[in-house]
């Protein structure tokens, strides 16, 4: 259970704070309720506390799943796929929305790897900013650094391994 005031993740839309827990009633059945503001966007998200979990509500990593997320985007990527941009777009959408930044990472590192070989589509791009998003503001709340240095540390990984 979070508290009033942490930090967690919200599978898709990133990492938000616990505004507060308020007790709402629906169809004569009253249900307690994390009011959760997502850091990026400032949207508020009402999500039943008996459910986050099954919602995919977790909190942000841990040092050691840190250096997991940067160990895949410094495995260099072959795949080259020929796929549909919308083909991809699911796929990616649904990695994306499964809750897990694992998944978040490849999706970056597969999206960063096709931008080498050609032009991502335009929703590939917003997919591309998306991912990028979302590992950069779970990994600087988790190492305590600012956004701009876990940026710039992405871009490096990528640039080591995808020298143009």
């Amino acid at each position: 259970m979070f508290e009033v005031g942490e930090v967690a993740v919200y599978p898709g839309h990133g990492v938000g704070k616990i505004e507060s827990i308020e007790e709402k009633e629906f169809s004569g059945t009253k249900q307690s309720f994390y009011i959760i503001r997502i850091m990026d966007t400032d949207m508020t998200i009402m999500i039943p506390v008996d459910g986050a979990k099954n919602a995919g509500l977790r909190g942000v990593i841990d040092s050691r799943d840190v250096t997991k997320v940067l160990n895949i985007l410094k495995e260099k990527n072959s795949i080259h796929d020929n796929a549909p941009w919308n083909r991809r777009y699911k796929e990616y959408m649904e990695r994306i929305k499964s809750g897990s930044i694992f998944e978040v990472a490849m999706v970056l590192k597969e999206l960063y790897s096709l931008r080498v070989w050609k032009e991502l589509s335009f929703g590939e791009k917003k997919m591309f900013e998306i991912a990028r998003n979302l590992i950069k503001k779970e990994l600087s709340i988790s190492l305590d650094k600012e956004e701009e240095e876990i940026e710039q540390e992405i871009e490096r990984i990528f640039l080591k391994n995808y020298k143009e």
